[in-house]
């Protein structure tokens, strides 16, 4: 397909570079806005337990440290069982089938949490909040993965992931708003923040039945005009790999198991997680150890995220334009270590530098995600390998959130050194993956490039569904 797709049109039907910019912009203007709002109340739901508990969380229900650290950890189990068969709900279903009915439950799980009144209450929630959000971020992934090509998707993921940093200023700001309401109704802030934040998802469940585009080969809304287009972009896009298939392929779902790069992408997203979730996680609390209120804390969780916000935007952009990942992964893990070693020498000089080092942290974490992402996404080919492949790597690197969860004691507090400290650890070995990871893509490249035609020949004779092992397809490094 992907040899003679730059031939699937005559002259005639060529589109010109207006035709292709139109579609280009009615794609992103109904897709990336979704999905985005999908992600930013996803991540917003998953983390705000940080803001219940300056809240008054833990004292209301008289909840134990290790009932509350145990909440935080026990969302990834089921997170991480169902992202699989999550992905693989999501071929049956369709995507806006299936994303909507995981808007729907996580919002209503959600709304629930403001019930508990025991540790163990609102363990149980967080089981099953991480059961509903399990399958959101890898159908996303895969989703962007079937509308937009190799090139778009480092930019593309980049500017997804930036909203999951706003989700961090957007929910410091609301919770900080939503403890006002402490009283209303006879309910504590804590509660309102999780009624509160459980609506946008509701909501969202109903618009994105209607609004969000199916596969692009069958949904209504691309004409028949630019379905072709934008099926022959993607052919060539493909090159040798196939990219439209009409069922499941159990041969691609076996293959992703046996492939080295899910383990290798699955350890560095690992690591690089740890890290982003225990920011995501206790920034506030962090905040909260430099001197300031509980309050004066929620407000300023928020600023490390808009400041991190741009730099994960423009970590993908460069990456986009320079058809590069490993080192920019590497720059950011660079950061993100340099600002946990000022975390650690600088906790007894003041808040301005402790502060600073909390911008820097988030800033360099959340670039370095970025790319991550869009590499695993462009060096799987094939669909059915590429969307268990994204749910595998998700599932296993989401262990990284049980991590997290434990690193931050109150024990800890107010520099929390152990948990800097660890974490230093896991963002320098991002940075190690990163760079092996590179020089393996481009020793794998330079064999296939000196590959004889005798040795292709070879490989191609009798095997189906090569999909990235395929001896004319290159990893990008």
């Amino acid at each position: 397909m992907g040899a003679s797709a730059s031939n699937a049109f005559t002259k005639y039907d060529q589109p010109s570079d207006d035709e292709i910019q139109r579609f280009n912009r009615k794609r992103d203007f109904r897709i990336m806005p979704l999905v985005s709002l999908f992600y930013l109340f996803s991540f917003i739901d998953r983390v705000n337990i940080g803001n219940a508990k300056l809240a008054g969380l833990v004292e209301d229900t008289n909840m134990t440290e290790d009932e509350y650290n145990g909440a935080l950890s026990i969302f990834f189990v089921g997170y991480i069982l169902f992202e699989v068969p999550a992905n693989m709900m999501l071929n049956k279903l369709g995507p806006k089938i299936w994303m909507s009915i995981l808007l729907l439950s996580w919002g209503t799980i959600m709304a629930a949490t403001a019930a508990v009144k025991t540790g163990g209450q609102l363990m149980a929630t967080r089981v099953l909040l991480g059961v509903a959000e399990a399958g959101l971020v890898p159908a996303i992934l895969f989703y962007l993965s079937i509308w937009y090509t190799k090139a778009e998707q480092a930019r593309i993921i980049a500017i997804f992931y930036a909203i999951s940093t706003c989700a961090g200023a957007f929910g410091g700001v609301l919770a900080y708003g939503i403890m006002h309401m402490a009283g209303l109704g006879g309910l504590n802030g804590w509660q309102w923040i999780f009624i509160i934040e459980a609506i946008p998802p509701l909501v969202l469940s109903v618009i994105g039945y209607f609004m969000l585009p199916d596969f692009p080969e069958s949904t209504s809304f691309l004409n028949e005009r630019e379905r072709k287009i934008f099926l022959n972009m993607m052919a060539v896009d493909a090159g040798p790999t196939s990219e439209i298939e009409a069922n499941f392929s159990w041969k691609q779902c076996r293959a992703v198991f046996t492939d080295w790069m899910t383990y290798a992408y699955s350890l560095i997203a690992l690591c690089d997680i740890v890290c982003l979730y225990s920011i995501s996680m206790f920034l506030p609390s962090i905040v909260r150890g430099m001197g300031f209120s509980a309050l004066q804390a929620q407000a300023m969780s928020s600023p490390p995220y808009v400041i991190a916000c741009v730099f994960t935007t423009l970590n993908g952009i460069s990456a986009e334009r320079q058809a590069e990942r490993g080192f920019h992964v590497t720059a950011a893990a660079s950061l993100t270590a340099v600002g946990y070693i000022l975390l650690i020498v600088l906790r007894d000089h003041g808040v301005a530098g402790h502060y600073i080092a909390t911008v820097i942290v988030a800033s360099g974490i959340y670039a370095a995600y970025a790319p991550i992402a869009s590499w695993f996404t462009n060096n799987f080919a094939g669909r059915t390998k590429r969307s268990v492949a994204i749910a595998t790597i998700n599932s296993i690197g989401n262990i990284g959130g049980i991590i997290a969860g434990q690193l931050y004691r109150a024990s800890d507090a107010p520099h929390y050194i152990h948990g800097h400290a660890a974490s230093l650890g896991f963002i320098a070995a991002v940075g190690i993956l990163a760079v092996s990871l590179k020089i393996t893509f481009i020793q794998v490249n330079k064999k296939r490039d000196r590959m004889t035609e005798e040795q292709r020949i070879a490989i191609l004779e009798g095997n189906t569904e090569l999909c990235d092992k395929h001896p004319d397809f290159r990893y990008i490094s």
